[in-house]
Parts: structure tokens; C-alpha cells; sequence
């Protein structure tokens, strides 16, 4: 898929027009195209060779046009032309917090700044201060920036901001002056991926929860300490930001902070139609605050029901809202178990003890044993005699647990000519098949598709495993066509997994939730090699939620009995080619 090499291009060519001065109506309608474009759940190229790229809300024929050169010929000459005569060191500049595209600009024309090395040297010399705009607080800024910038160039990965917060949360709570404390922003909405880790907090003594915020377990360096927001980093090199609010306002200031921006636009839209105004400190009419204490007043008082943090991306929950028909998302504690998960019989590091007694812990009533077939040499794949060997021990040691299941099972590859790595004689003998593909990568994007649906043809495969390959920090995945897959998959009763790893969490949450449209579905496991990380659960039930899935959408809610006859039904049905 293309979608995100074009939903790049619009951004860059946005952030290159303001640099260059350009009137505003051109530069939103590239970021607006760039919004939509990210947010399709059809591939693009899809979309294009059917001619229905102007059938998209809010895509005109000059942007099809773009859109088709780029497909056709891997370049698109208006980014070209809008990029002549800036240099990549500025393109740069403008990806460091706290400089935007105007004051780029604003640098280079008064100072000749360029790139990183002029910037920091204009800095060393004291050569911004005076400059307009420029106090010695947007001084401060930069240099913070410039700093960020060069410890992190990319967002936080969830997985990593996740058992940050956790921990931070934890300690705070046991502050006796903090009534209500509540993560915000991109984390609150479970994003794959975030920015800054934002807390929001209501209480009395706002110095003394200040205080003990900047001195907690953890940090490493105080970076701002105000009367209202404190910023620390902490010592895995995050910078976490609290503030604290007064207990009237919590509720907004928690919506106001939660974001995203497109939703909270179309909110204060909403609200100016009714005479309202919605800020961080509240909801108004008039002068009259008529609520803010609860971030349920805003959505109430606004004529529609709260809307989950998941879903506050302006993707339609407010028109479903405003109907009264939002989904009853799933909890965590609908999960009945986690369905892929590897021994050290594999590549893991528990033993099956090990892997159930932390499941029961977690409350599940079953567990899956999901090790890698054989021709996965690297990660120790079991050839089909030790597969034996293996559902034999799970036998035994099922008959010791109580109110508790080990599921027979596998991570069975699918090979380059779409065959899988054990045979049927085999698969038949487990209680739940994972399917997944590890090698070829660089085939075309019809015989990885042709793979995958043989593997999904097959009667015994019950989950296609991390359906796009990708990996969040190092790859986009392979070329595969999911809408043929989702549709044979409906056709077989075959689910789609989200993948809960941190680098993962794969689906994503638009193709979870085009998966729910056309009823595909759903697994929700961690691919978990130690116990350790049977946590991140949490993370793909986020993916879930933000994809709109309900609990009847996902397989692992269902009872251990429900779970097998799902899987034995396509058996006894019959798919195969």
C-alpha cells in the first residue's frame, strides 16, 4: 500500500508551502488531503485503478491527479516543484519541536539559518534574542527541541510509554492531595505510537503534587517545574508532562487534552451552532460555565453520548454518537485467554507451567500453545515428532489443571508456494490453528495475497497470524491484497489476528475496523515469548477498541467450548482447494 508514501508527500509539500509564505487555503487543503488519505482503509492503489479517487470526501481532481502520478511513476512533480530550493537540512528544522515552518523561515531570511549546525551556532552566539517573536522563553524551547530531537527522532513507541505511565500513575496515586489523575493525549486514545507522555491531574496542595511528581523514582532531569505543569524525563530518556487543574474543570481540561485535534475541532463546531463554547476550563454559555467537573457534561450538554478516548479521531463517532448508537467497545476483562503464544519448546522462555500459572493470574480461562514449525530454523521450529511429543505433555498436564486449559496449538508457516509446514494429519490433531507467513517477503503483491488464501482455504487454519508483516520501527510489511483475504476469510470462518506485540499490533485499528464491517473475525494475542510480556494484552485490546470492535467481534471472549466449536465448525464444514 501506498497510503502512507502519499499521506507523507501531502505533509511535506503543506509544511514547505507555509514555509515558503503561501496562502493558507492551499497549504490546509494538502494537510486535509493528507488526514483522509491516512485514514482509508481501502489501499489506495486499489481505489485509483477503479477510477473512484474523486468518489473519496474531500479529494478533488487536482489531488486524483497527483495521487495517480505517484502511483504510475513513483513521483509526483508538483512535490518536486514545491521543493526546489529547499534543502533537506531544512526540511529537518522544521521536525524539531518548537519550530514550526513560519519561524523556519523567519531564521533563515533574518539570520541565513539552513539547518541544524546554523541554528545551533545562531544559539552559542546569542544571535535570536531580539529577534521578533523570539523571547528568552521560545529560546529555552528550541534548545529543549533541539535536544528531543536528537535523543528521539521518532514518536515513543506505546509499548514503551505504557509501562512508564503505568508506574508513574501508581506512584502518584499514593499522594493523598490528587482526587483525580488521568493520562491524556495520544496515549489516553491508544496510538500506536505518541509524543510526549501526558498526565492530568485535580487536587489541593498543587505544589505539593508538583513536588512529588519531580521527585518520584525515575526521573532524571527536571525540566520545568511551574505553579500549574511540571516536565520531567525519566530515566528510560521520555519526557512525561503533569498538569494539574482545579476539580471543576478536570472533566474538560481531560477532554480539551485528550484530543485529537480533529475531534475536538468538530466538538467547538458543534458547540458554536448551539451557543456554547468548549475550553479546557469548561463548557459555557454566555459567561455561565453550565459544566466541566465531568468529561461526560461536555459530550451530554453537547446533545451525545461520551465517546471512548479510542475513538476521538473525527472518523464518524461523532455522528454515531450524536444518534445514540456508539458500539460497546471490548474490555480487557472480556478476554478469556490469549490464543498465540510460544514455549520453550520454540523459541519462548516458559515452560507450560510457567505460561499457565500466569494466565490464571491474569484470570484466563485458557491459554494456547502456539510454537513455530520446523522450517522457522531460527526461532528452533518443531519438526512434526516433536509436535507429538508436545500435545502429549499438554494432555498430561491438562489433566492436573483445574478450571483452567492449555490449548493445543501452533504457529504453522506458510511457505513461498502457499503450502503450510505441517500436514493436515497433523493440524487435526490440535484443539486451534495460527497460520502465518515468515519468508518471501519481496514476492509481488497477487502471490503473497494467493499464499495467504490457500493457508485460509485450509480446514484446519483458525487464525492468520500478523496479517500485514510489518514492523512498527523497522518495516511496513509485505504487499498483500486484504480485501481478498477478509472475503475469504468471511467465506471460511477464518479469524484475523491483531498481533499485541509492541512493534506490532498488526492489524491496525483501520483495517480492525474494516474488518468488523464486512465480519471478519478477530483474535486479539501477544505472540508472547516469556511471561513478561503477556502484558500487552492491554495494547492490542487498545488497537481493538480504537478499530470500534465489540466483544462479539473477537473470538478469545468466547468460553473454552464456544472457542473449539468455532474452530472444529470450519473443520467439519470443509474448505479446503
Amino acid at each position: 500500500m501506498k497510503n502512507q508514501e502519499i499521506l507523507a508527500l501531502f505533509e511535506q509539500i503543506a509544511n514547505v508551502l507555509e514555509l515558503k509564505g503561501e496562502n493558507s487555503f492551499r497549504i490546509n487543503s494538502y494537510r486535509k488531503a493528507a488526514r483522509i488519505i491516512g485514514d482509508l482503509t481501502e489501499d489506495i492503489e486499489e481505489i485509483a485503478r477503479e477510477g473512484k479517487l474523486t468518489d473519496i470526501p474531500g479529494i478533488g481532481n487536482g489531488t486524483a491527479e497527483k495521487i495517480v502520478e505517484y502511483i504510475n511513476t513513483g513521483k509526483m512533480s508538483k512535490y518536486e516543484e514545491v521543493m526546489k530550493g529547499v534543502s533537506k537540512e531544512t526540511i529537518t528544522l522544521m521536525q524539531i519541536p518548537g519550530l514550526g515552518p513560519k519561524t523556519v523561515a523567519m531564521l533563515n531570511k533574518e539570520l541565513g539559518i539552513v539547518g541544524l549546525n546554523d541554528l545551533e551556532n545562531a544559539l552559542q552566539e546569542g544571535k535570536l534574542k531580539g529577534l521578533f517573536g523570539i523571547g528568552d522563553k521560545k529560546i529555552e524551547n528550541i534548545i529543549k527541541g533541539i535536544g528531543l530531537f536528537k535523543t528521539s527522532q521518532q514518536r515513543i513507541s506505546i509499548g514503551m510509554a505504557y509501562p512508564i505511565v503505568k508506574r508513574i500513575m501508581e506512584g502518584l496515586r499514593y499522594n493523598p492531595q490528587i482526587k483525580n489523575i488521568q493520562t491524556a493525549g495520544s496515549l489516553r486514545r491508544m496510538k500506536e505510537t505518541i509524543g510526549d507522555i501526558d498526565i492530568l491531574a485535580s487536587g489541593t496542595e498543587v505544589t505539593d503534587i508538583i513536588k512529588s511528581f519531580v521527585n518520584m523514582r525515575g526521573v532524571t532531569q527536571i525540566l520545568a517545574a511551574g505553579d500549574t505543569k511540571s516536565s520531567v524525563r525519566v530515566e528510560e530518556g521520555v519526557q512525561v508532562d503533569l498538569r494539574v487543574v482545579r476539580e471543576d474543570e478536570f472533566g474538560a481540561a481531560l477532554q480539551y487534552f485528550t484530543g485529537s485535534k480533529e475531534h475536538n475541532i468538530r466538538l467547538r463546531e458543534i458547540a458554536k451552532r448551539k451557543g456554547l463554547k468548549i475550553s479546557e476550563y469548561g463548557i459555557f454559555k454566555g459567561e455561565k460555565k453550565i459544566g466541566g467537573r465531568l468529561e461526560e457534561e461536555i459530550y451530554k450538554i453537547l446533545g451525545m453520548e461520551w465517546i471512548p478516548p479510542e475513538l476521538r479521531e473525527n472518523r464518524g463517532e461523532i455522528e454515531v454518537a450524536e444518534e445514540g448508537k456508539l458500539p460497546k467497545l471490548i474490555e480487557f476483562s472480556d478476554i478469556k485467554g490469549d490464543l498465540h503464544d510460544h514455549s520453550n519448546w520454540s523459541d519462548g522462555i516458559p515452560t507450560f507451567e510457567e505460561m499457565a500459572e500466569h494466565a490464571m493470574k491474569m484470570g484466563y480461562k485458557y491459554l494456547a500453545v502456539s510454537d513455530h514449525s520446523k522450517s522457522l530454523h531460527v526461532a528452533n521450529g518443531l519438526k512434526d515428532e516433536e509436535l507429538l511429543e508436545e500435545i502429549e505433555e499438554i494432555d498430561r498436564l491438562n489433566k492436573k489443571l483445574k478450571g483452567f486449559t492449555l490449548l493445543k496449538a501452533t504457529e504453522v508457516d506458510i511457505k513461498t508456494d502457499g503450502s503450510l509446514d505441517f500436514p493436515d494429519n497433523l493440524l487435526e490433531k490440535l484443539d486451534l490453528v495460527v497460520a502465518s507467513i515468515h519468508s518471501g517477503f519481496k514476492q509481488g503483491r497477487e502471490k503473497i495475497t494467493e499464499r495467504m488464501i490457500a493457508a485460509i482455504r485450509n480446514p484446519y487454519v483458525n487464525i492468520i497470524a500478523h496479517p500485514t508483516g510489518r514492523l512498527i520501527s523497522r518495516r511496513e510489511g509485505y504487499e498483500v491484497d486484504l480485501d481478498k483475504v477478509m472475503e475469504v476469510c468471511v467465506e471460511t470462518g477464518t479469524a484475523l489476528e491483531i498481533n499485541c506485540f509492541y512493534d506490532r499490533l498488526d492489524l491496525n485499528d483501520i483495517n480492525c475496523r474494516k474488518a468488523k464491517d464486512v465480519g471478519v473475525m478477530i483474535a486479539i494475542s501477544t505472540d508472547a515469548h516469556h511471561v513478561d510480556q503477556m502484558w500487552m494484552i492491554e495494547l492490542g485490546v487498545g488497537v481493538a477498541r480504537r478499530g470500534w470492535l465489540e466483544a462479539k467481534d473477537v473470538i478469545n471472549t468466547f468460553t473454552v467450548d464456544k472457542l473449539k466449536a468455532f474452530c472444529m465448525k470450519k473443520r467439519k464444514f470443509g474448505y479446503k482447494i
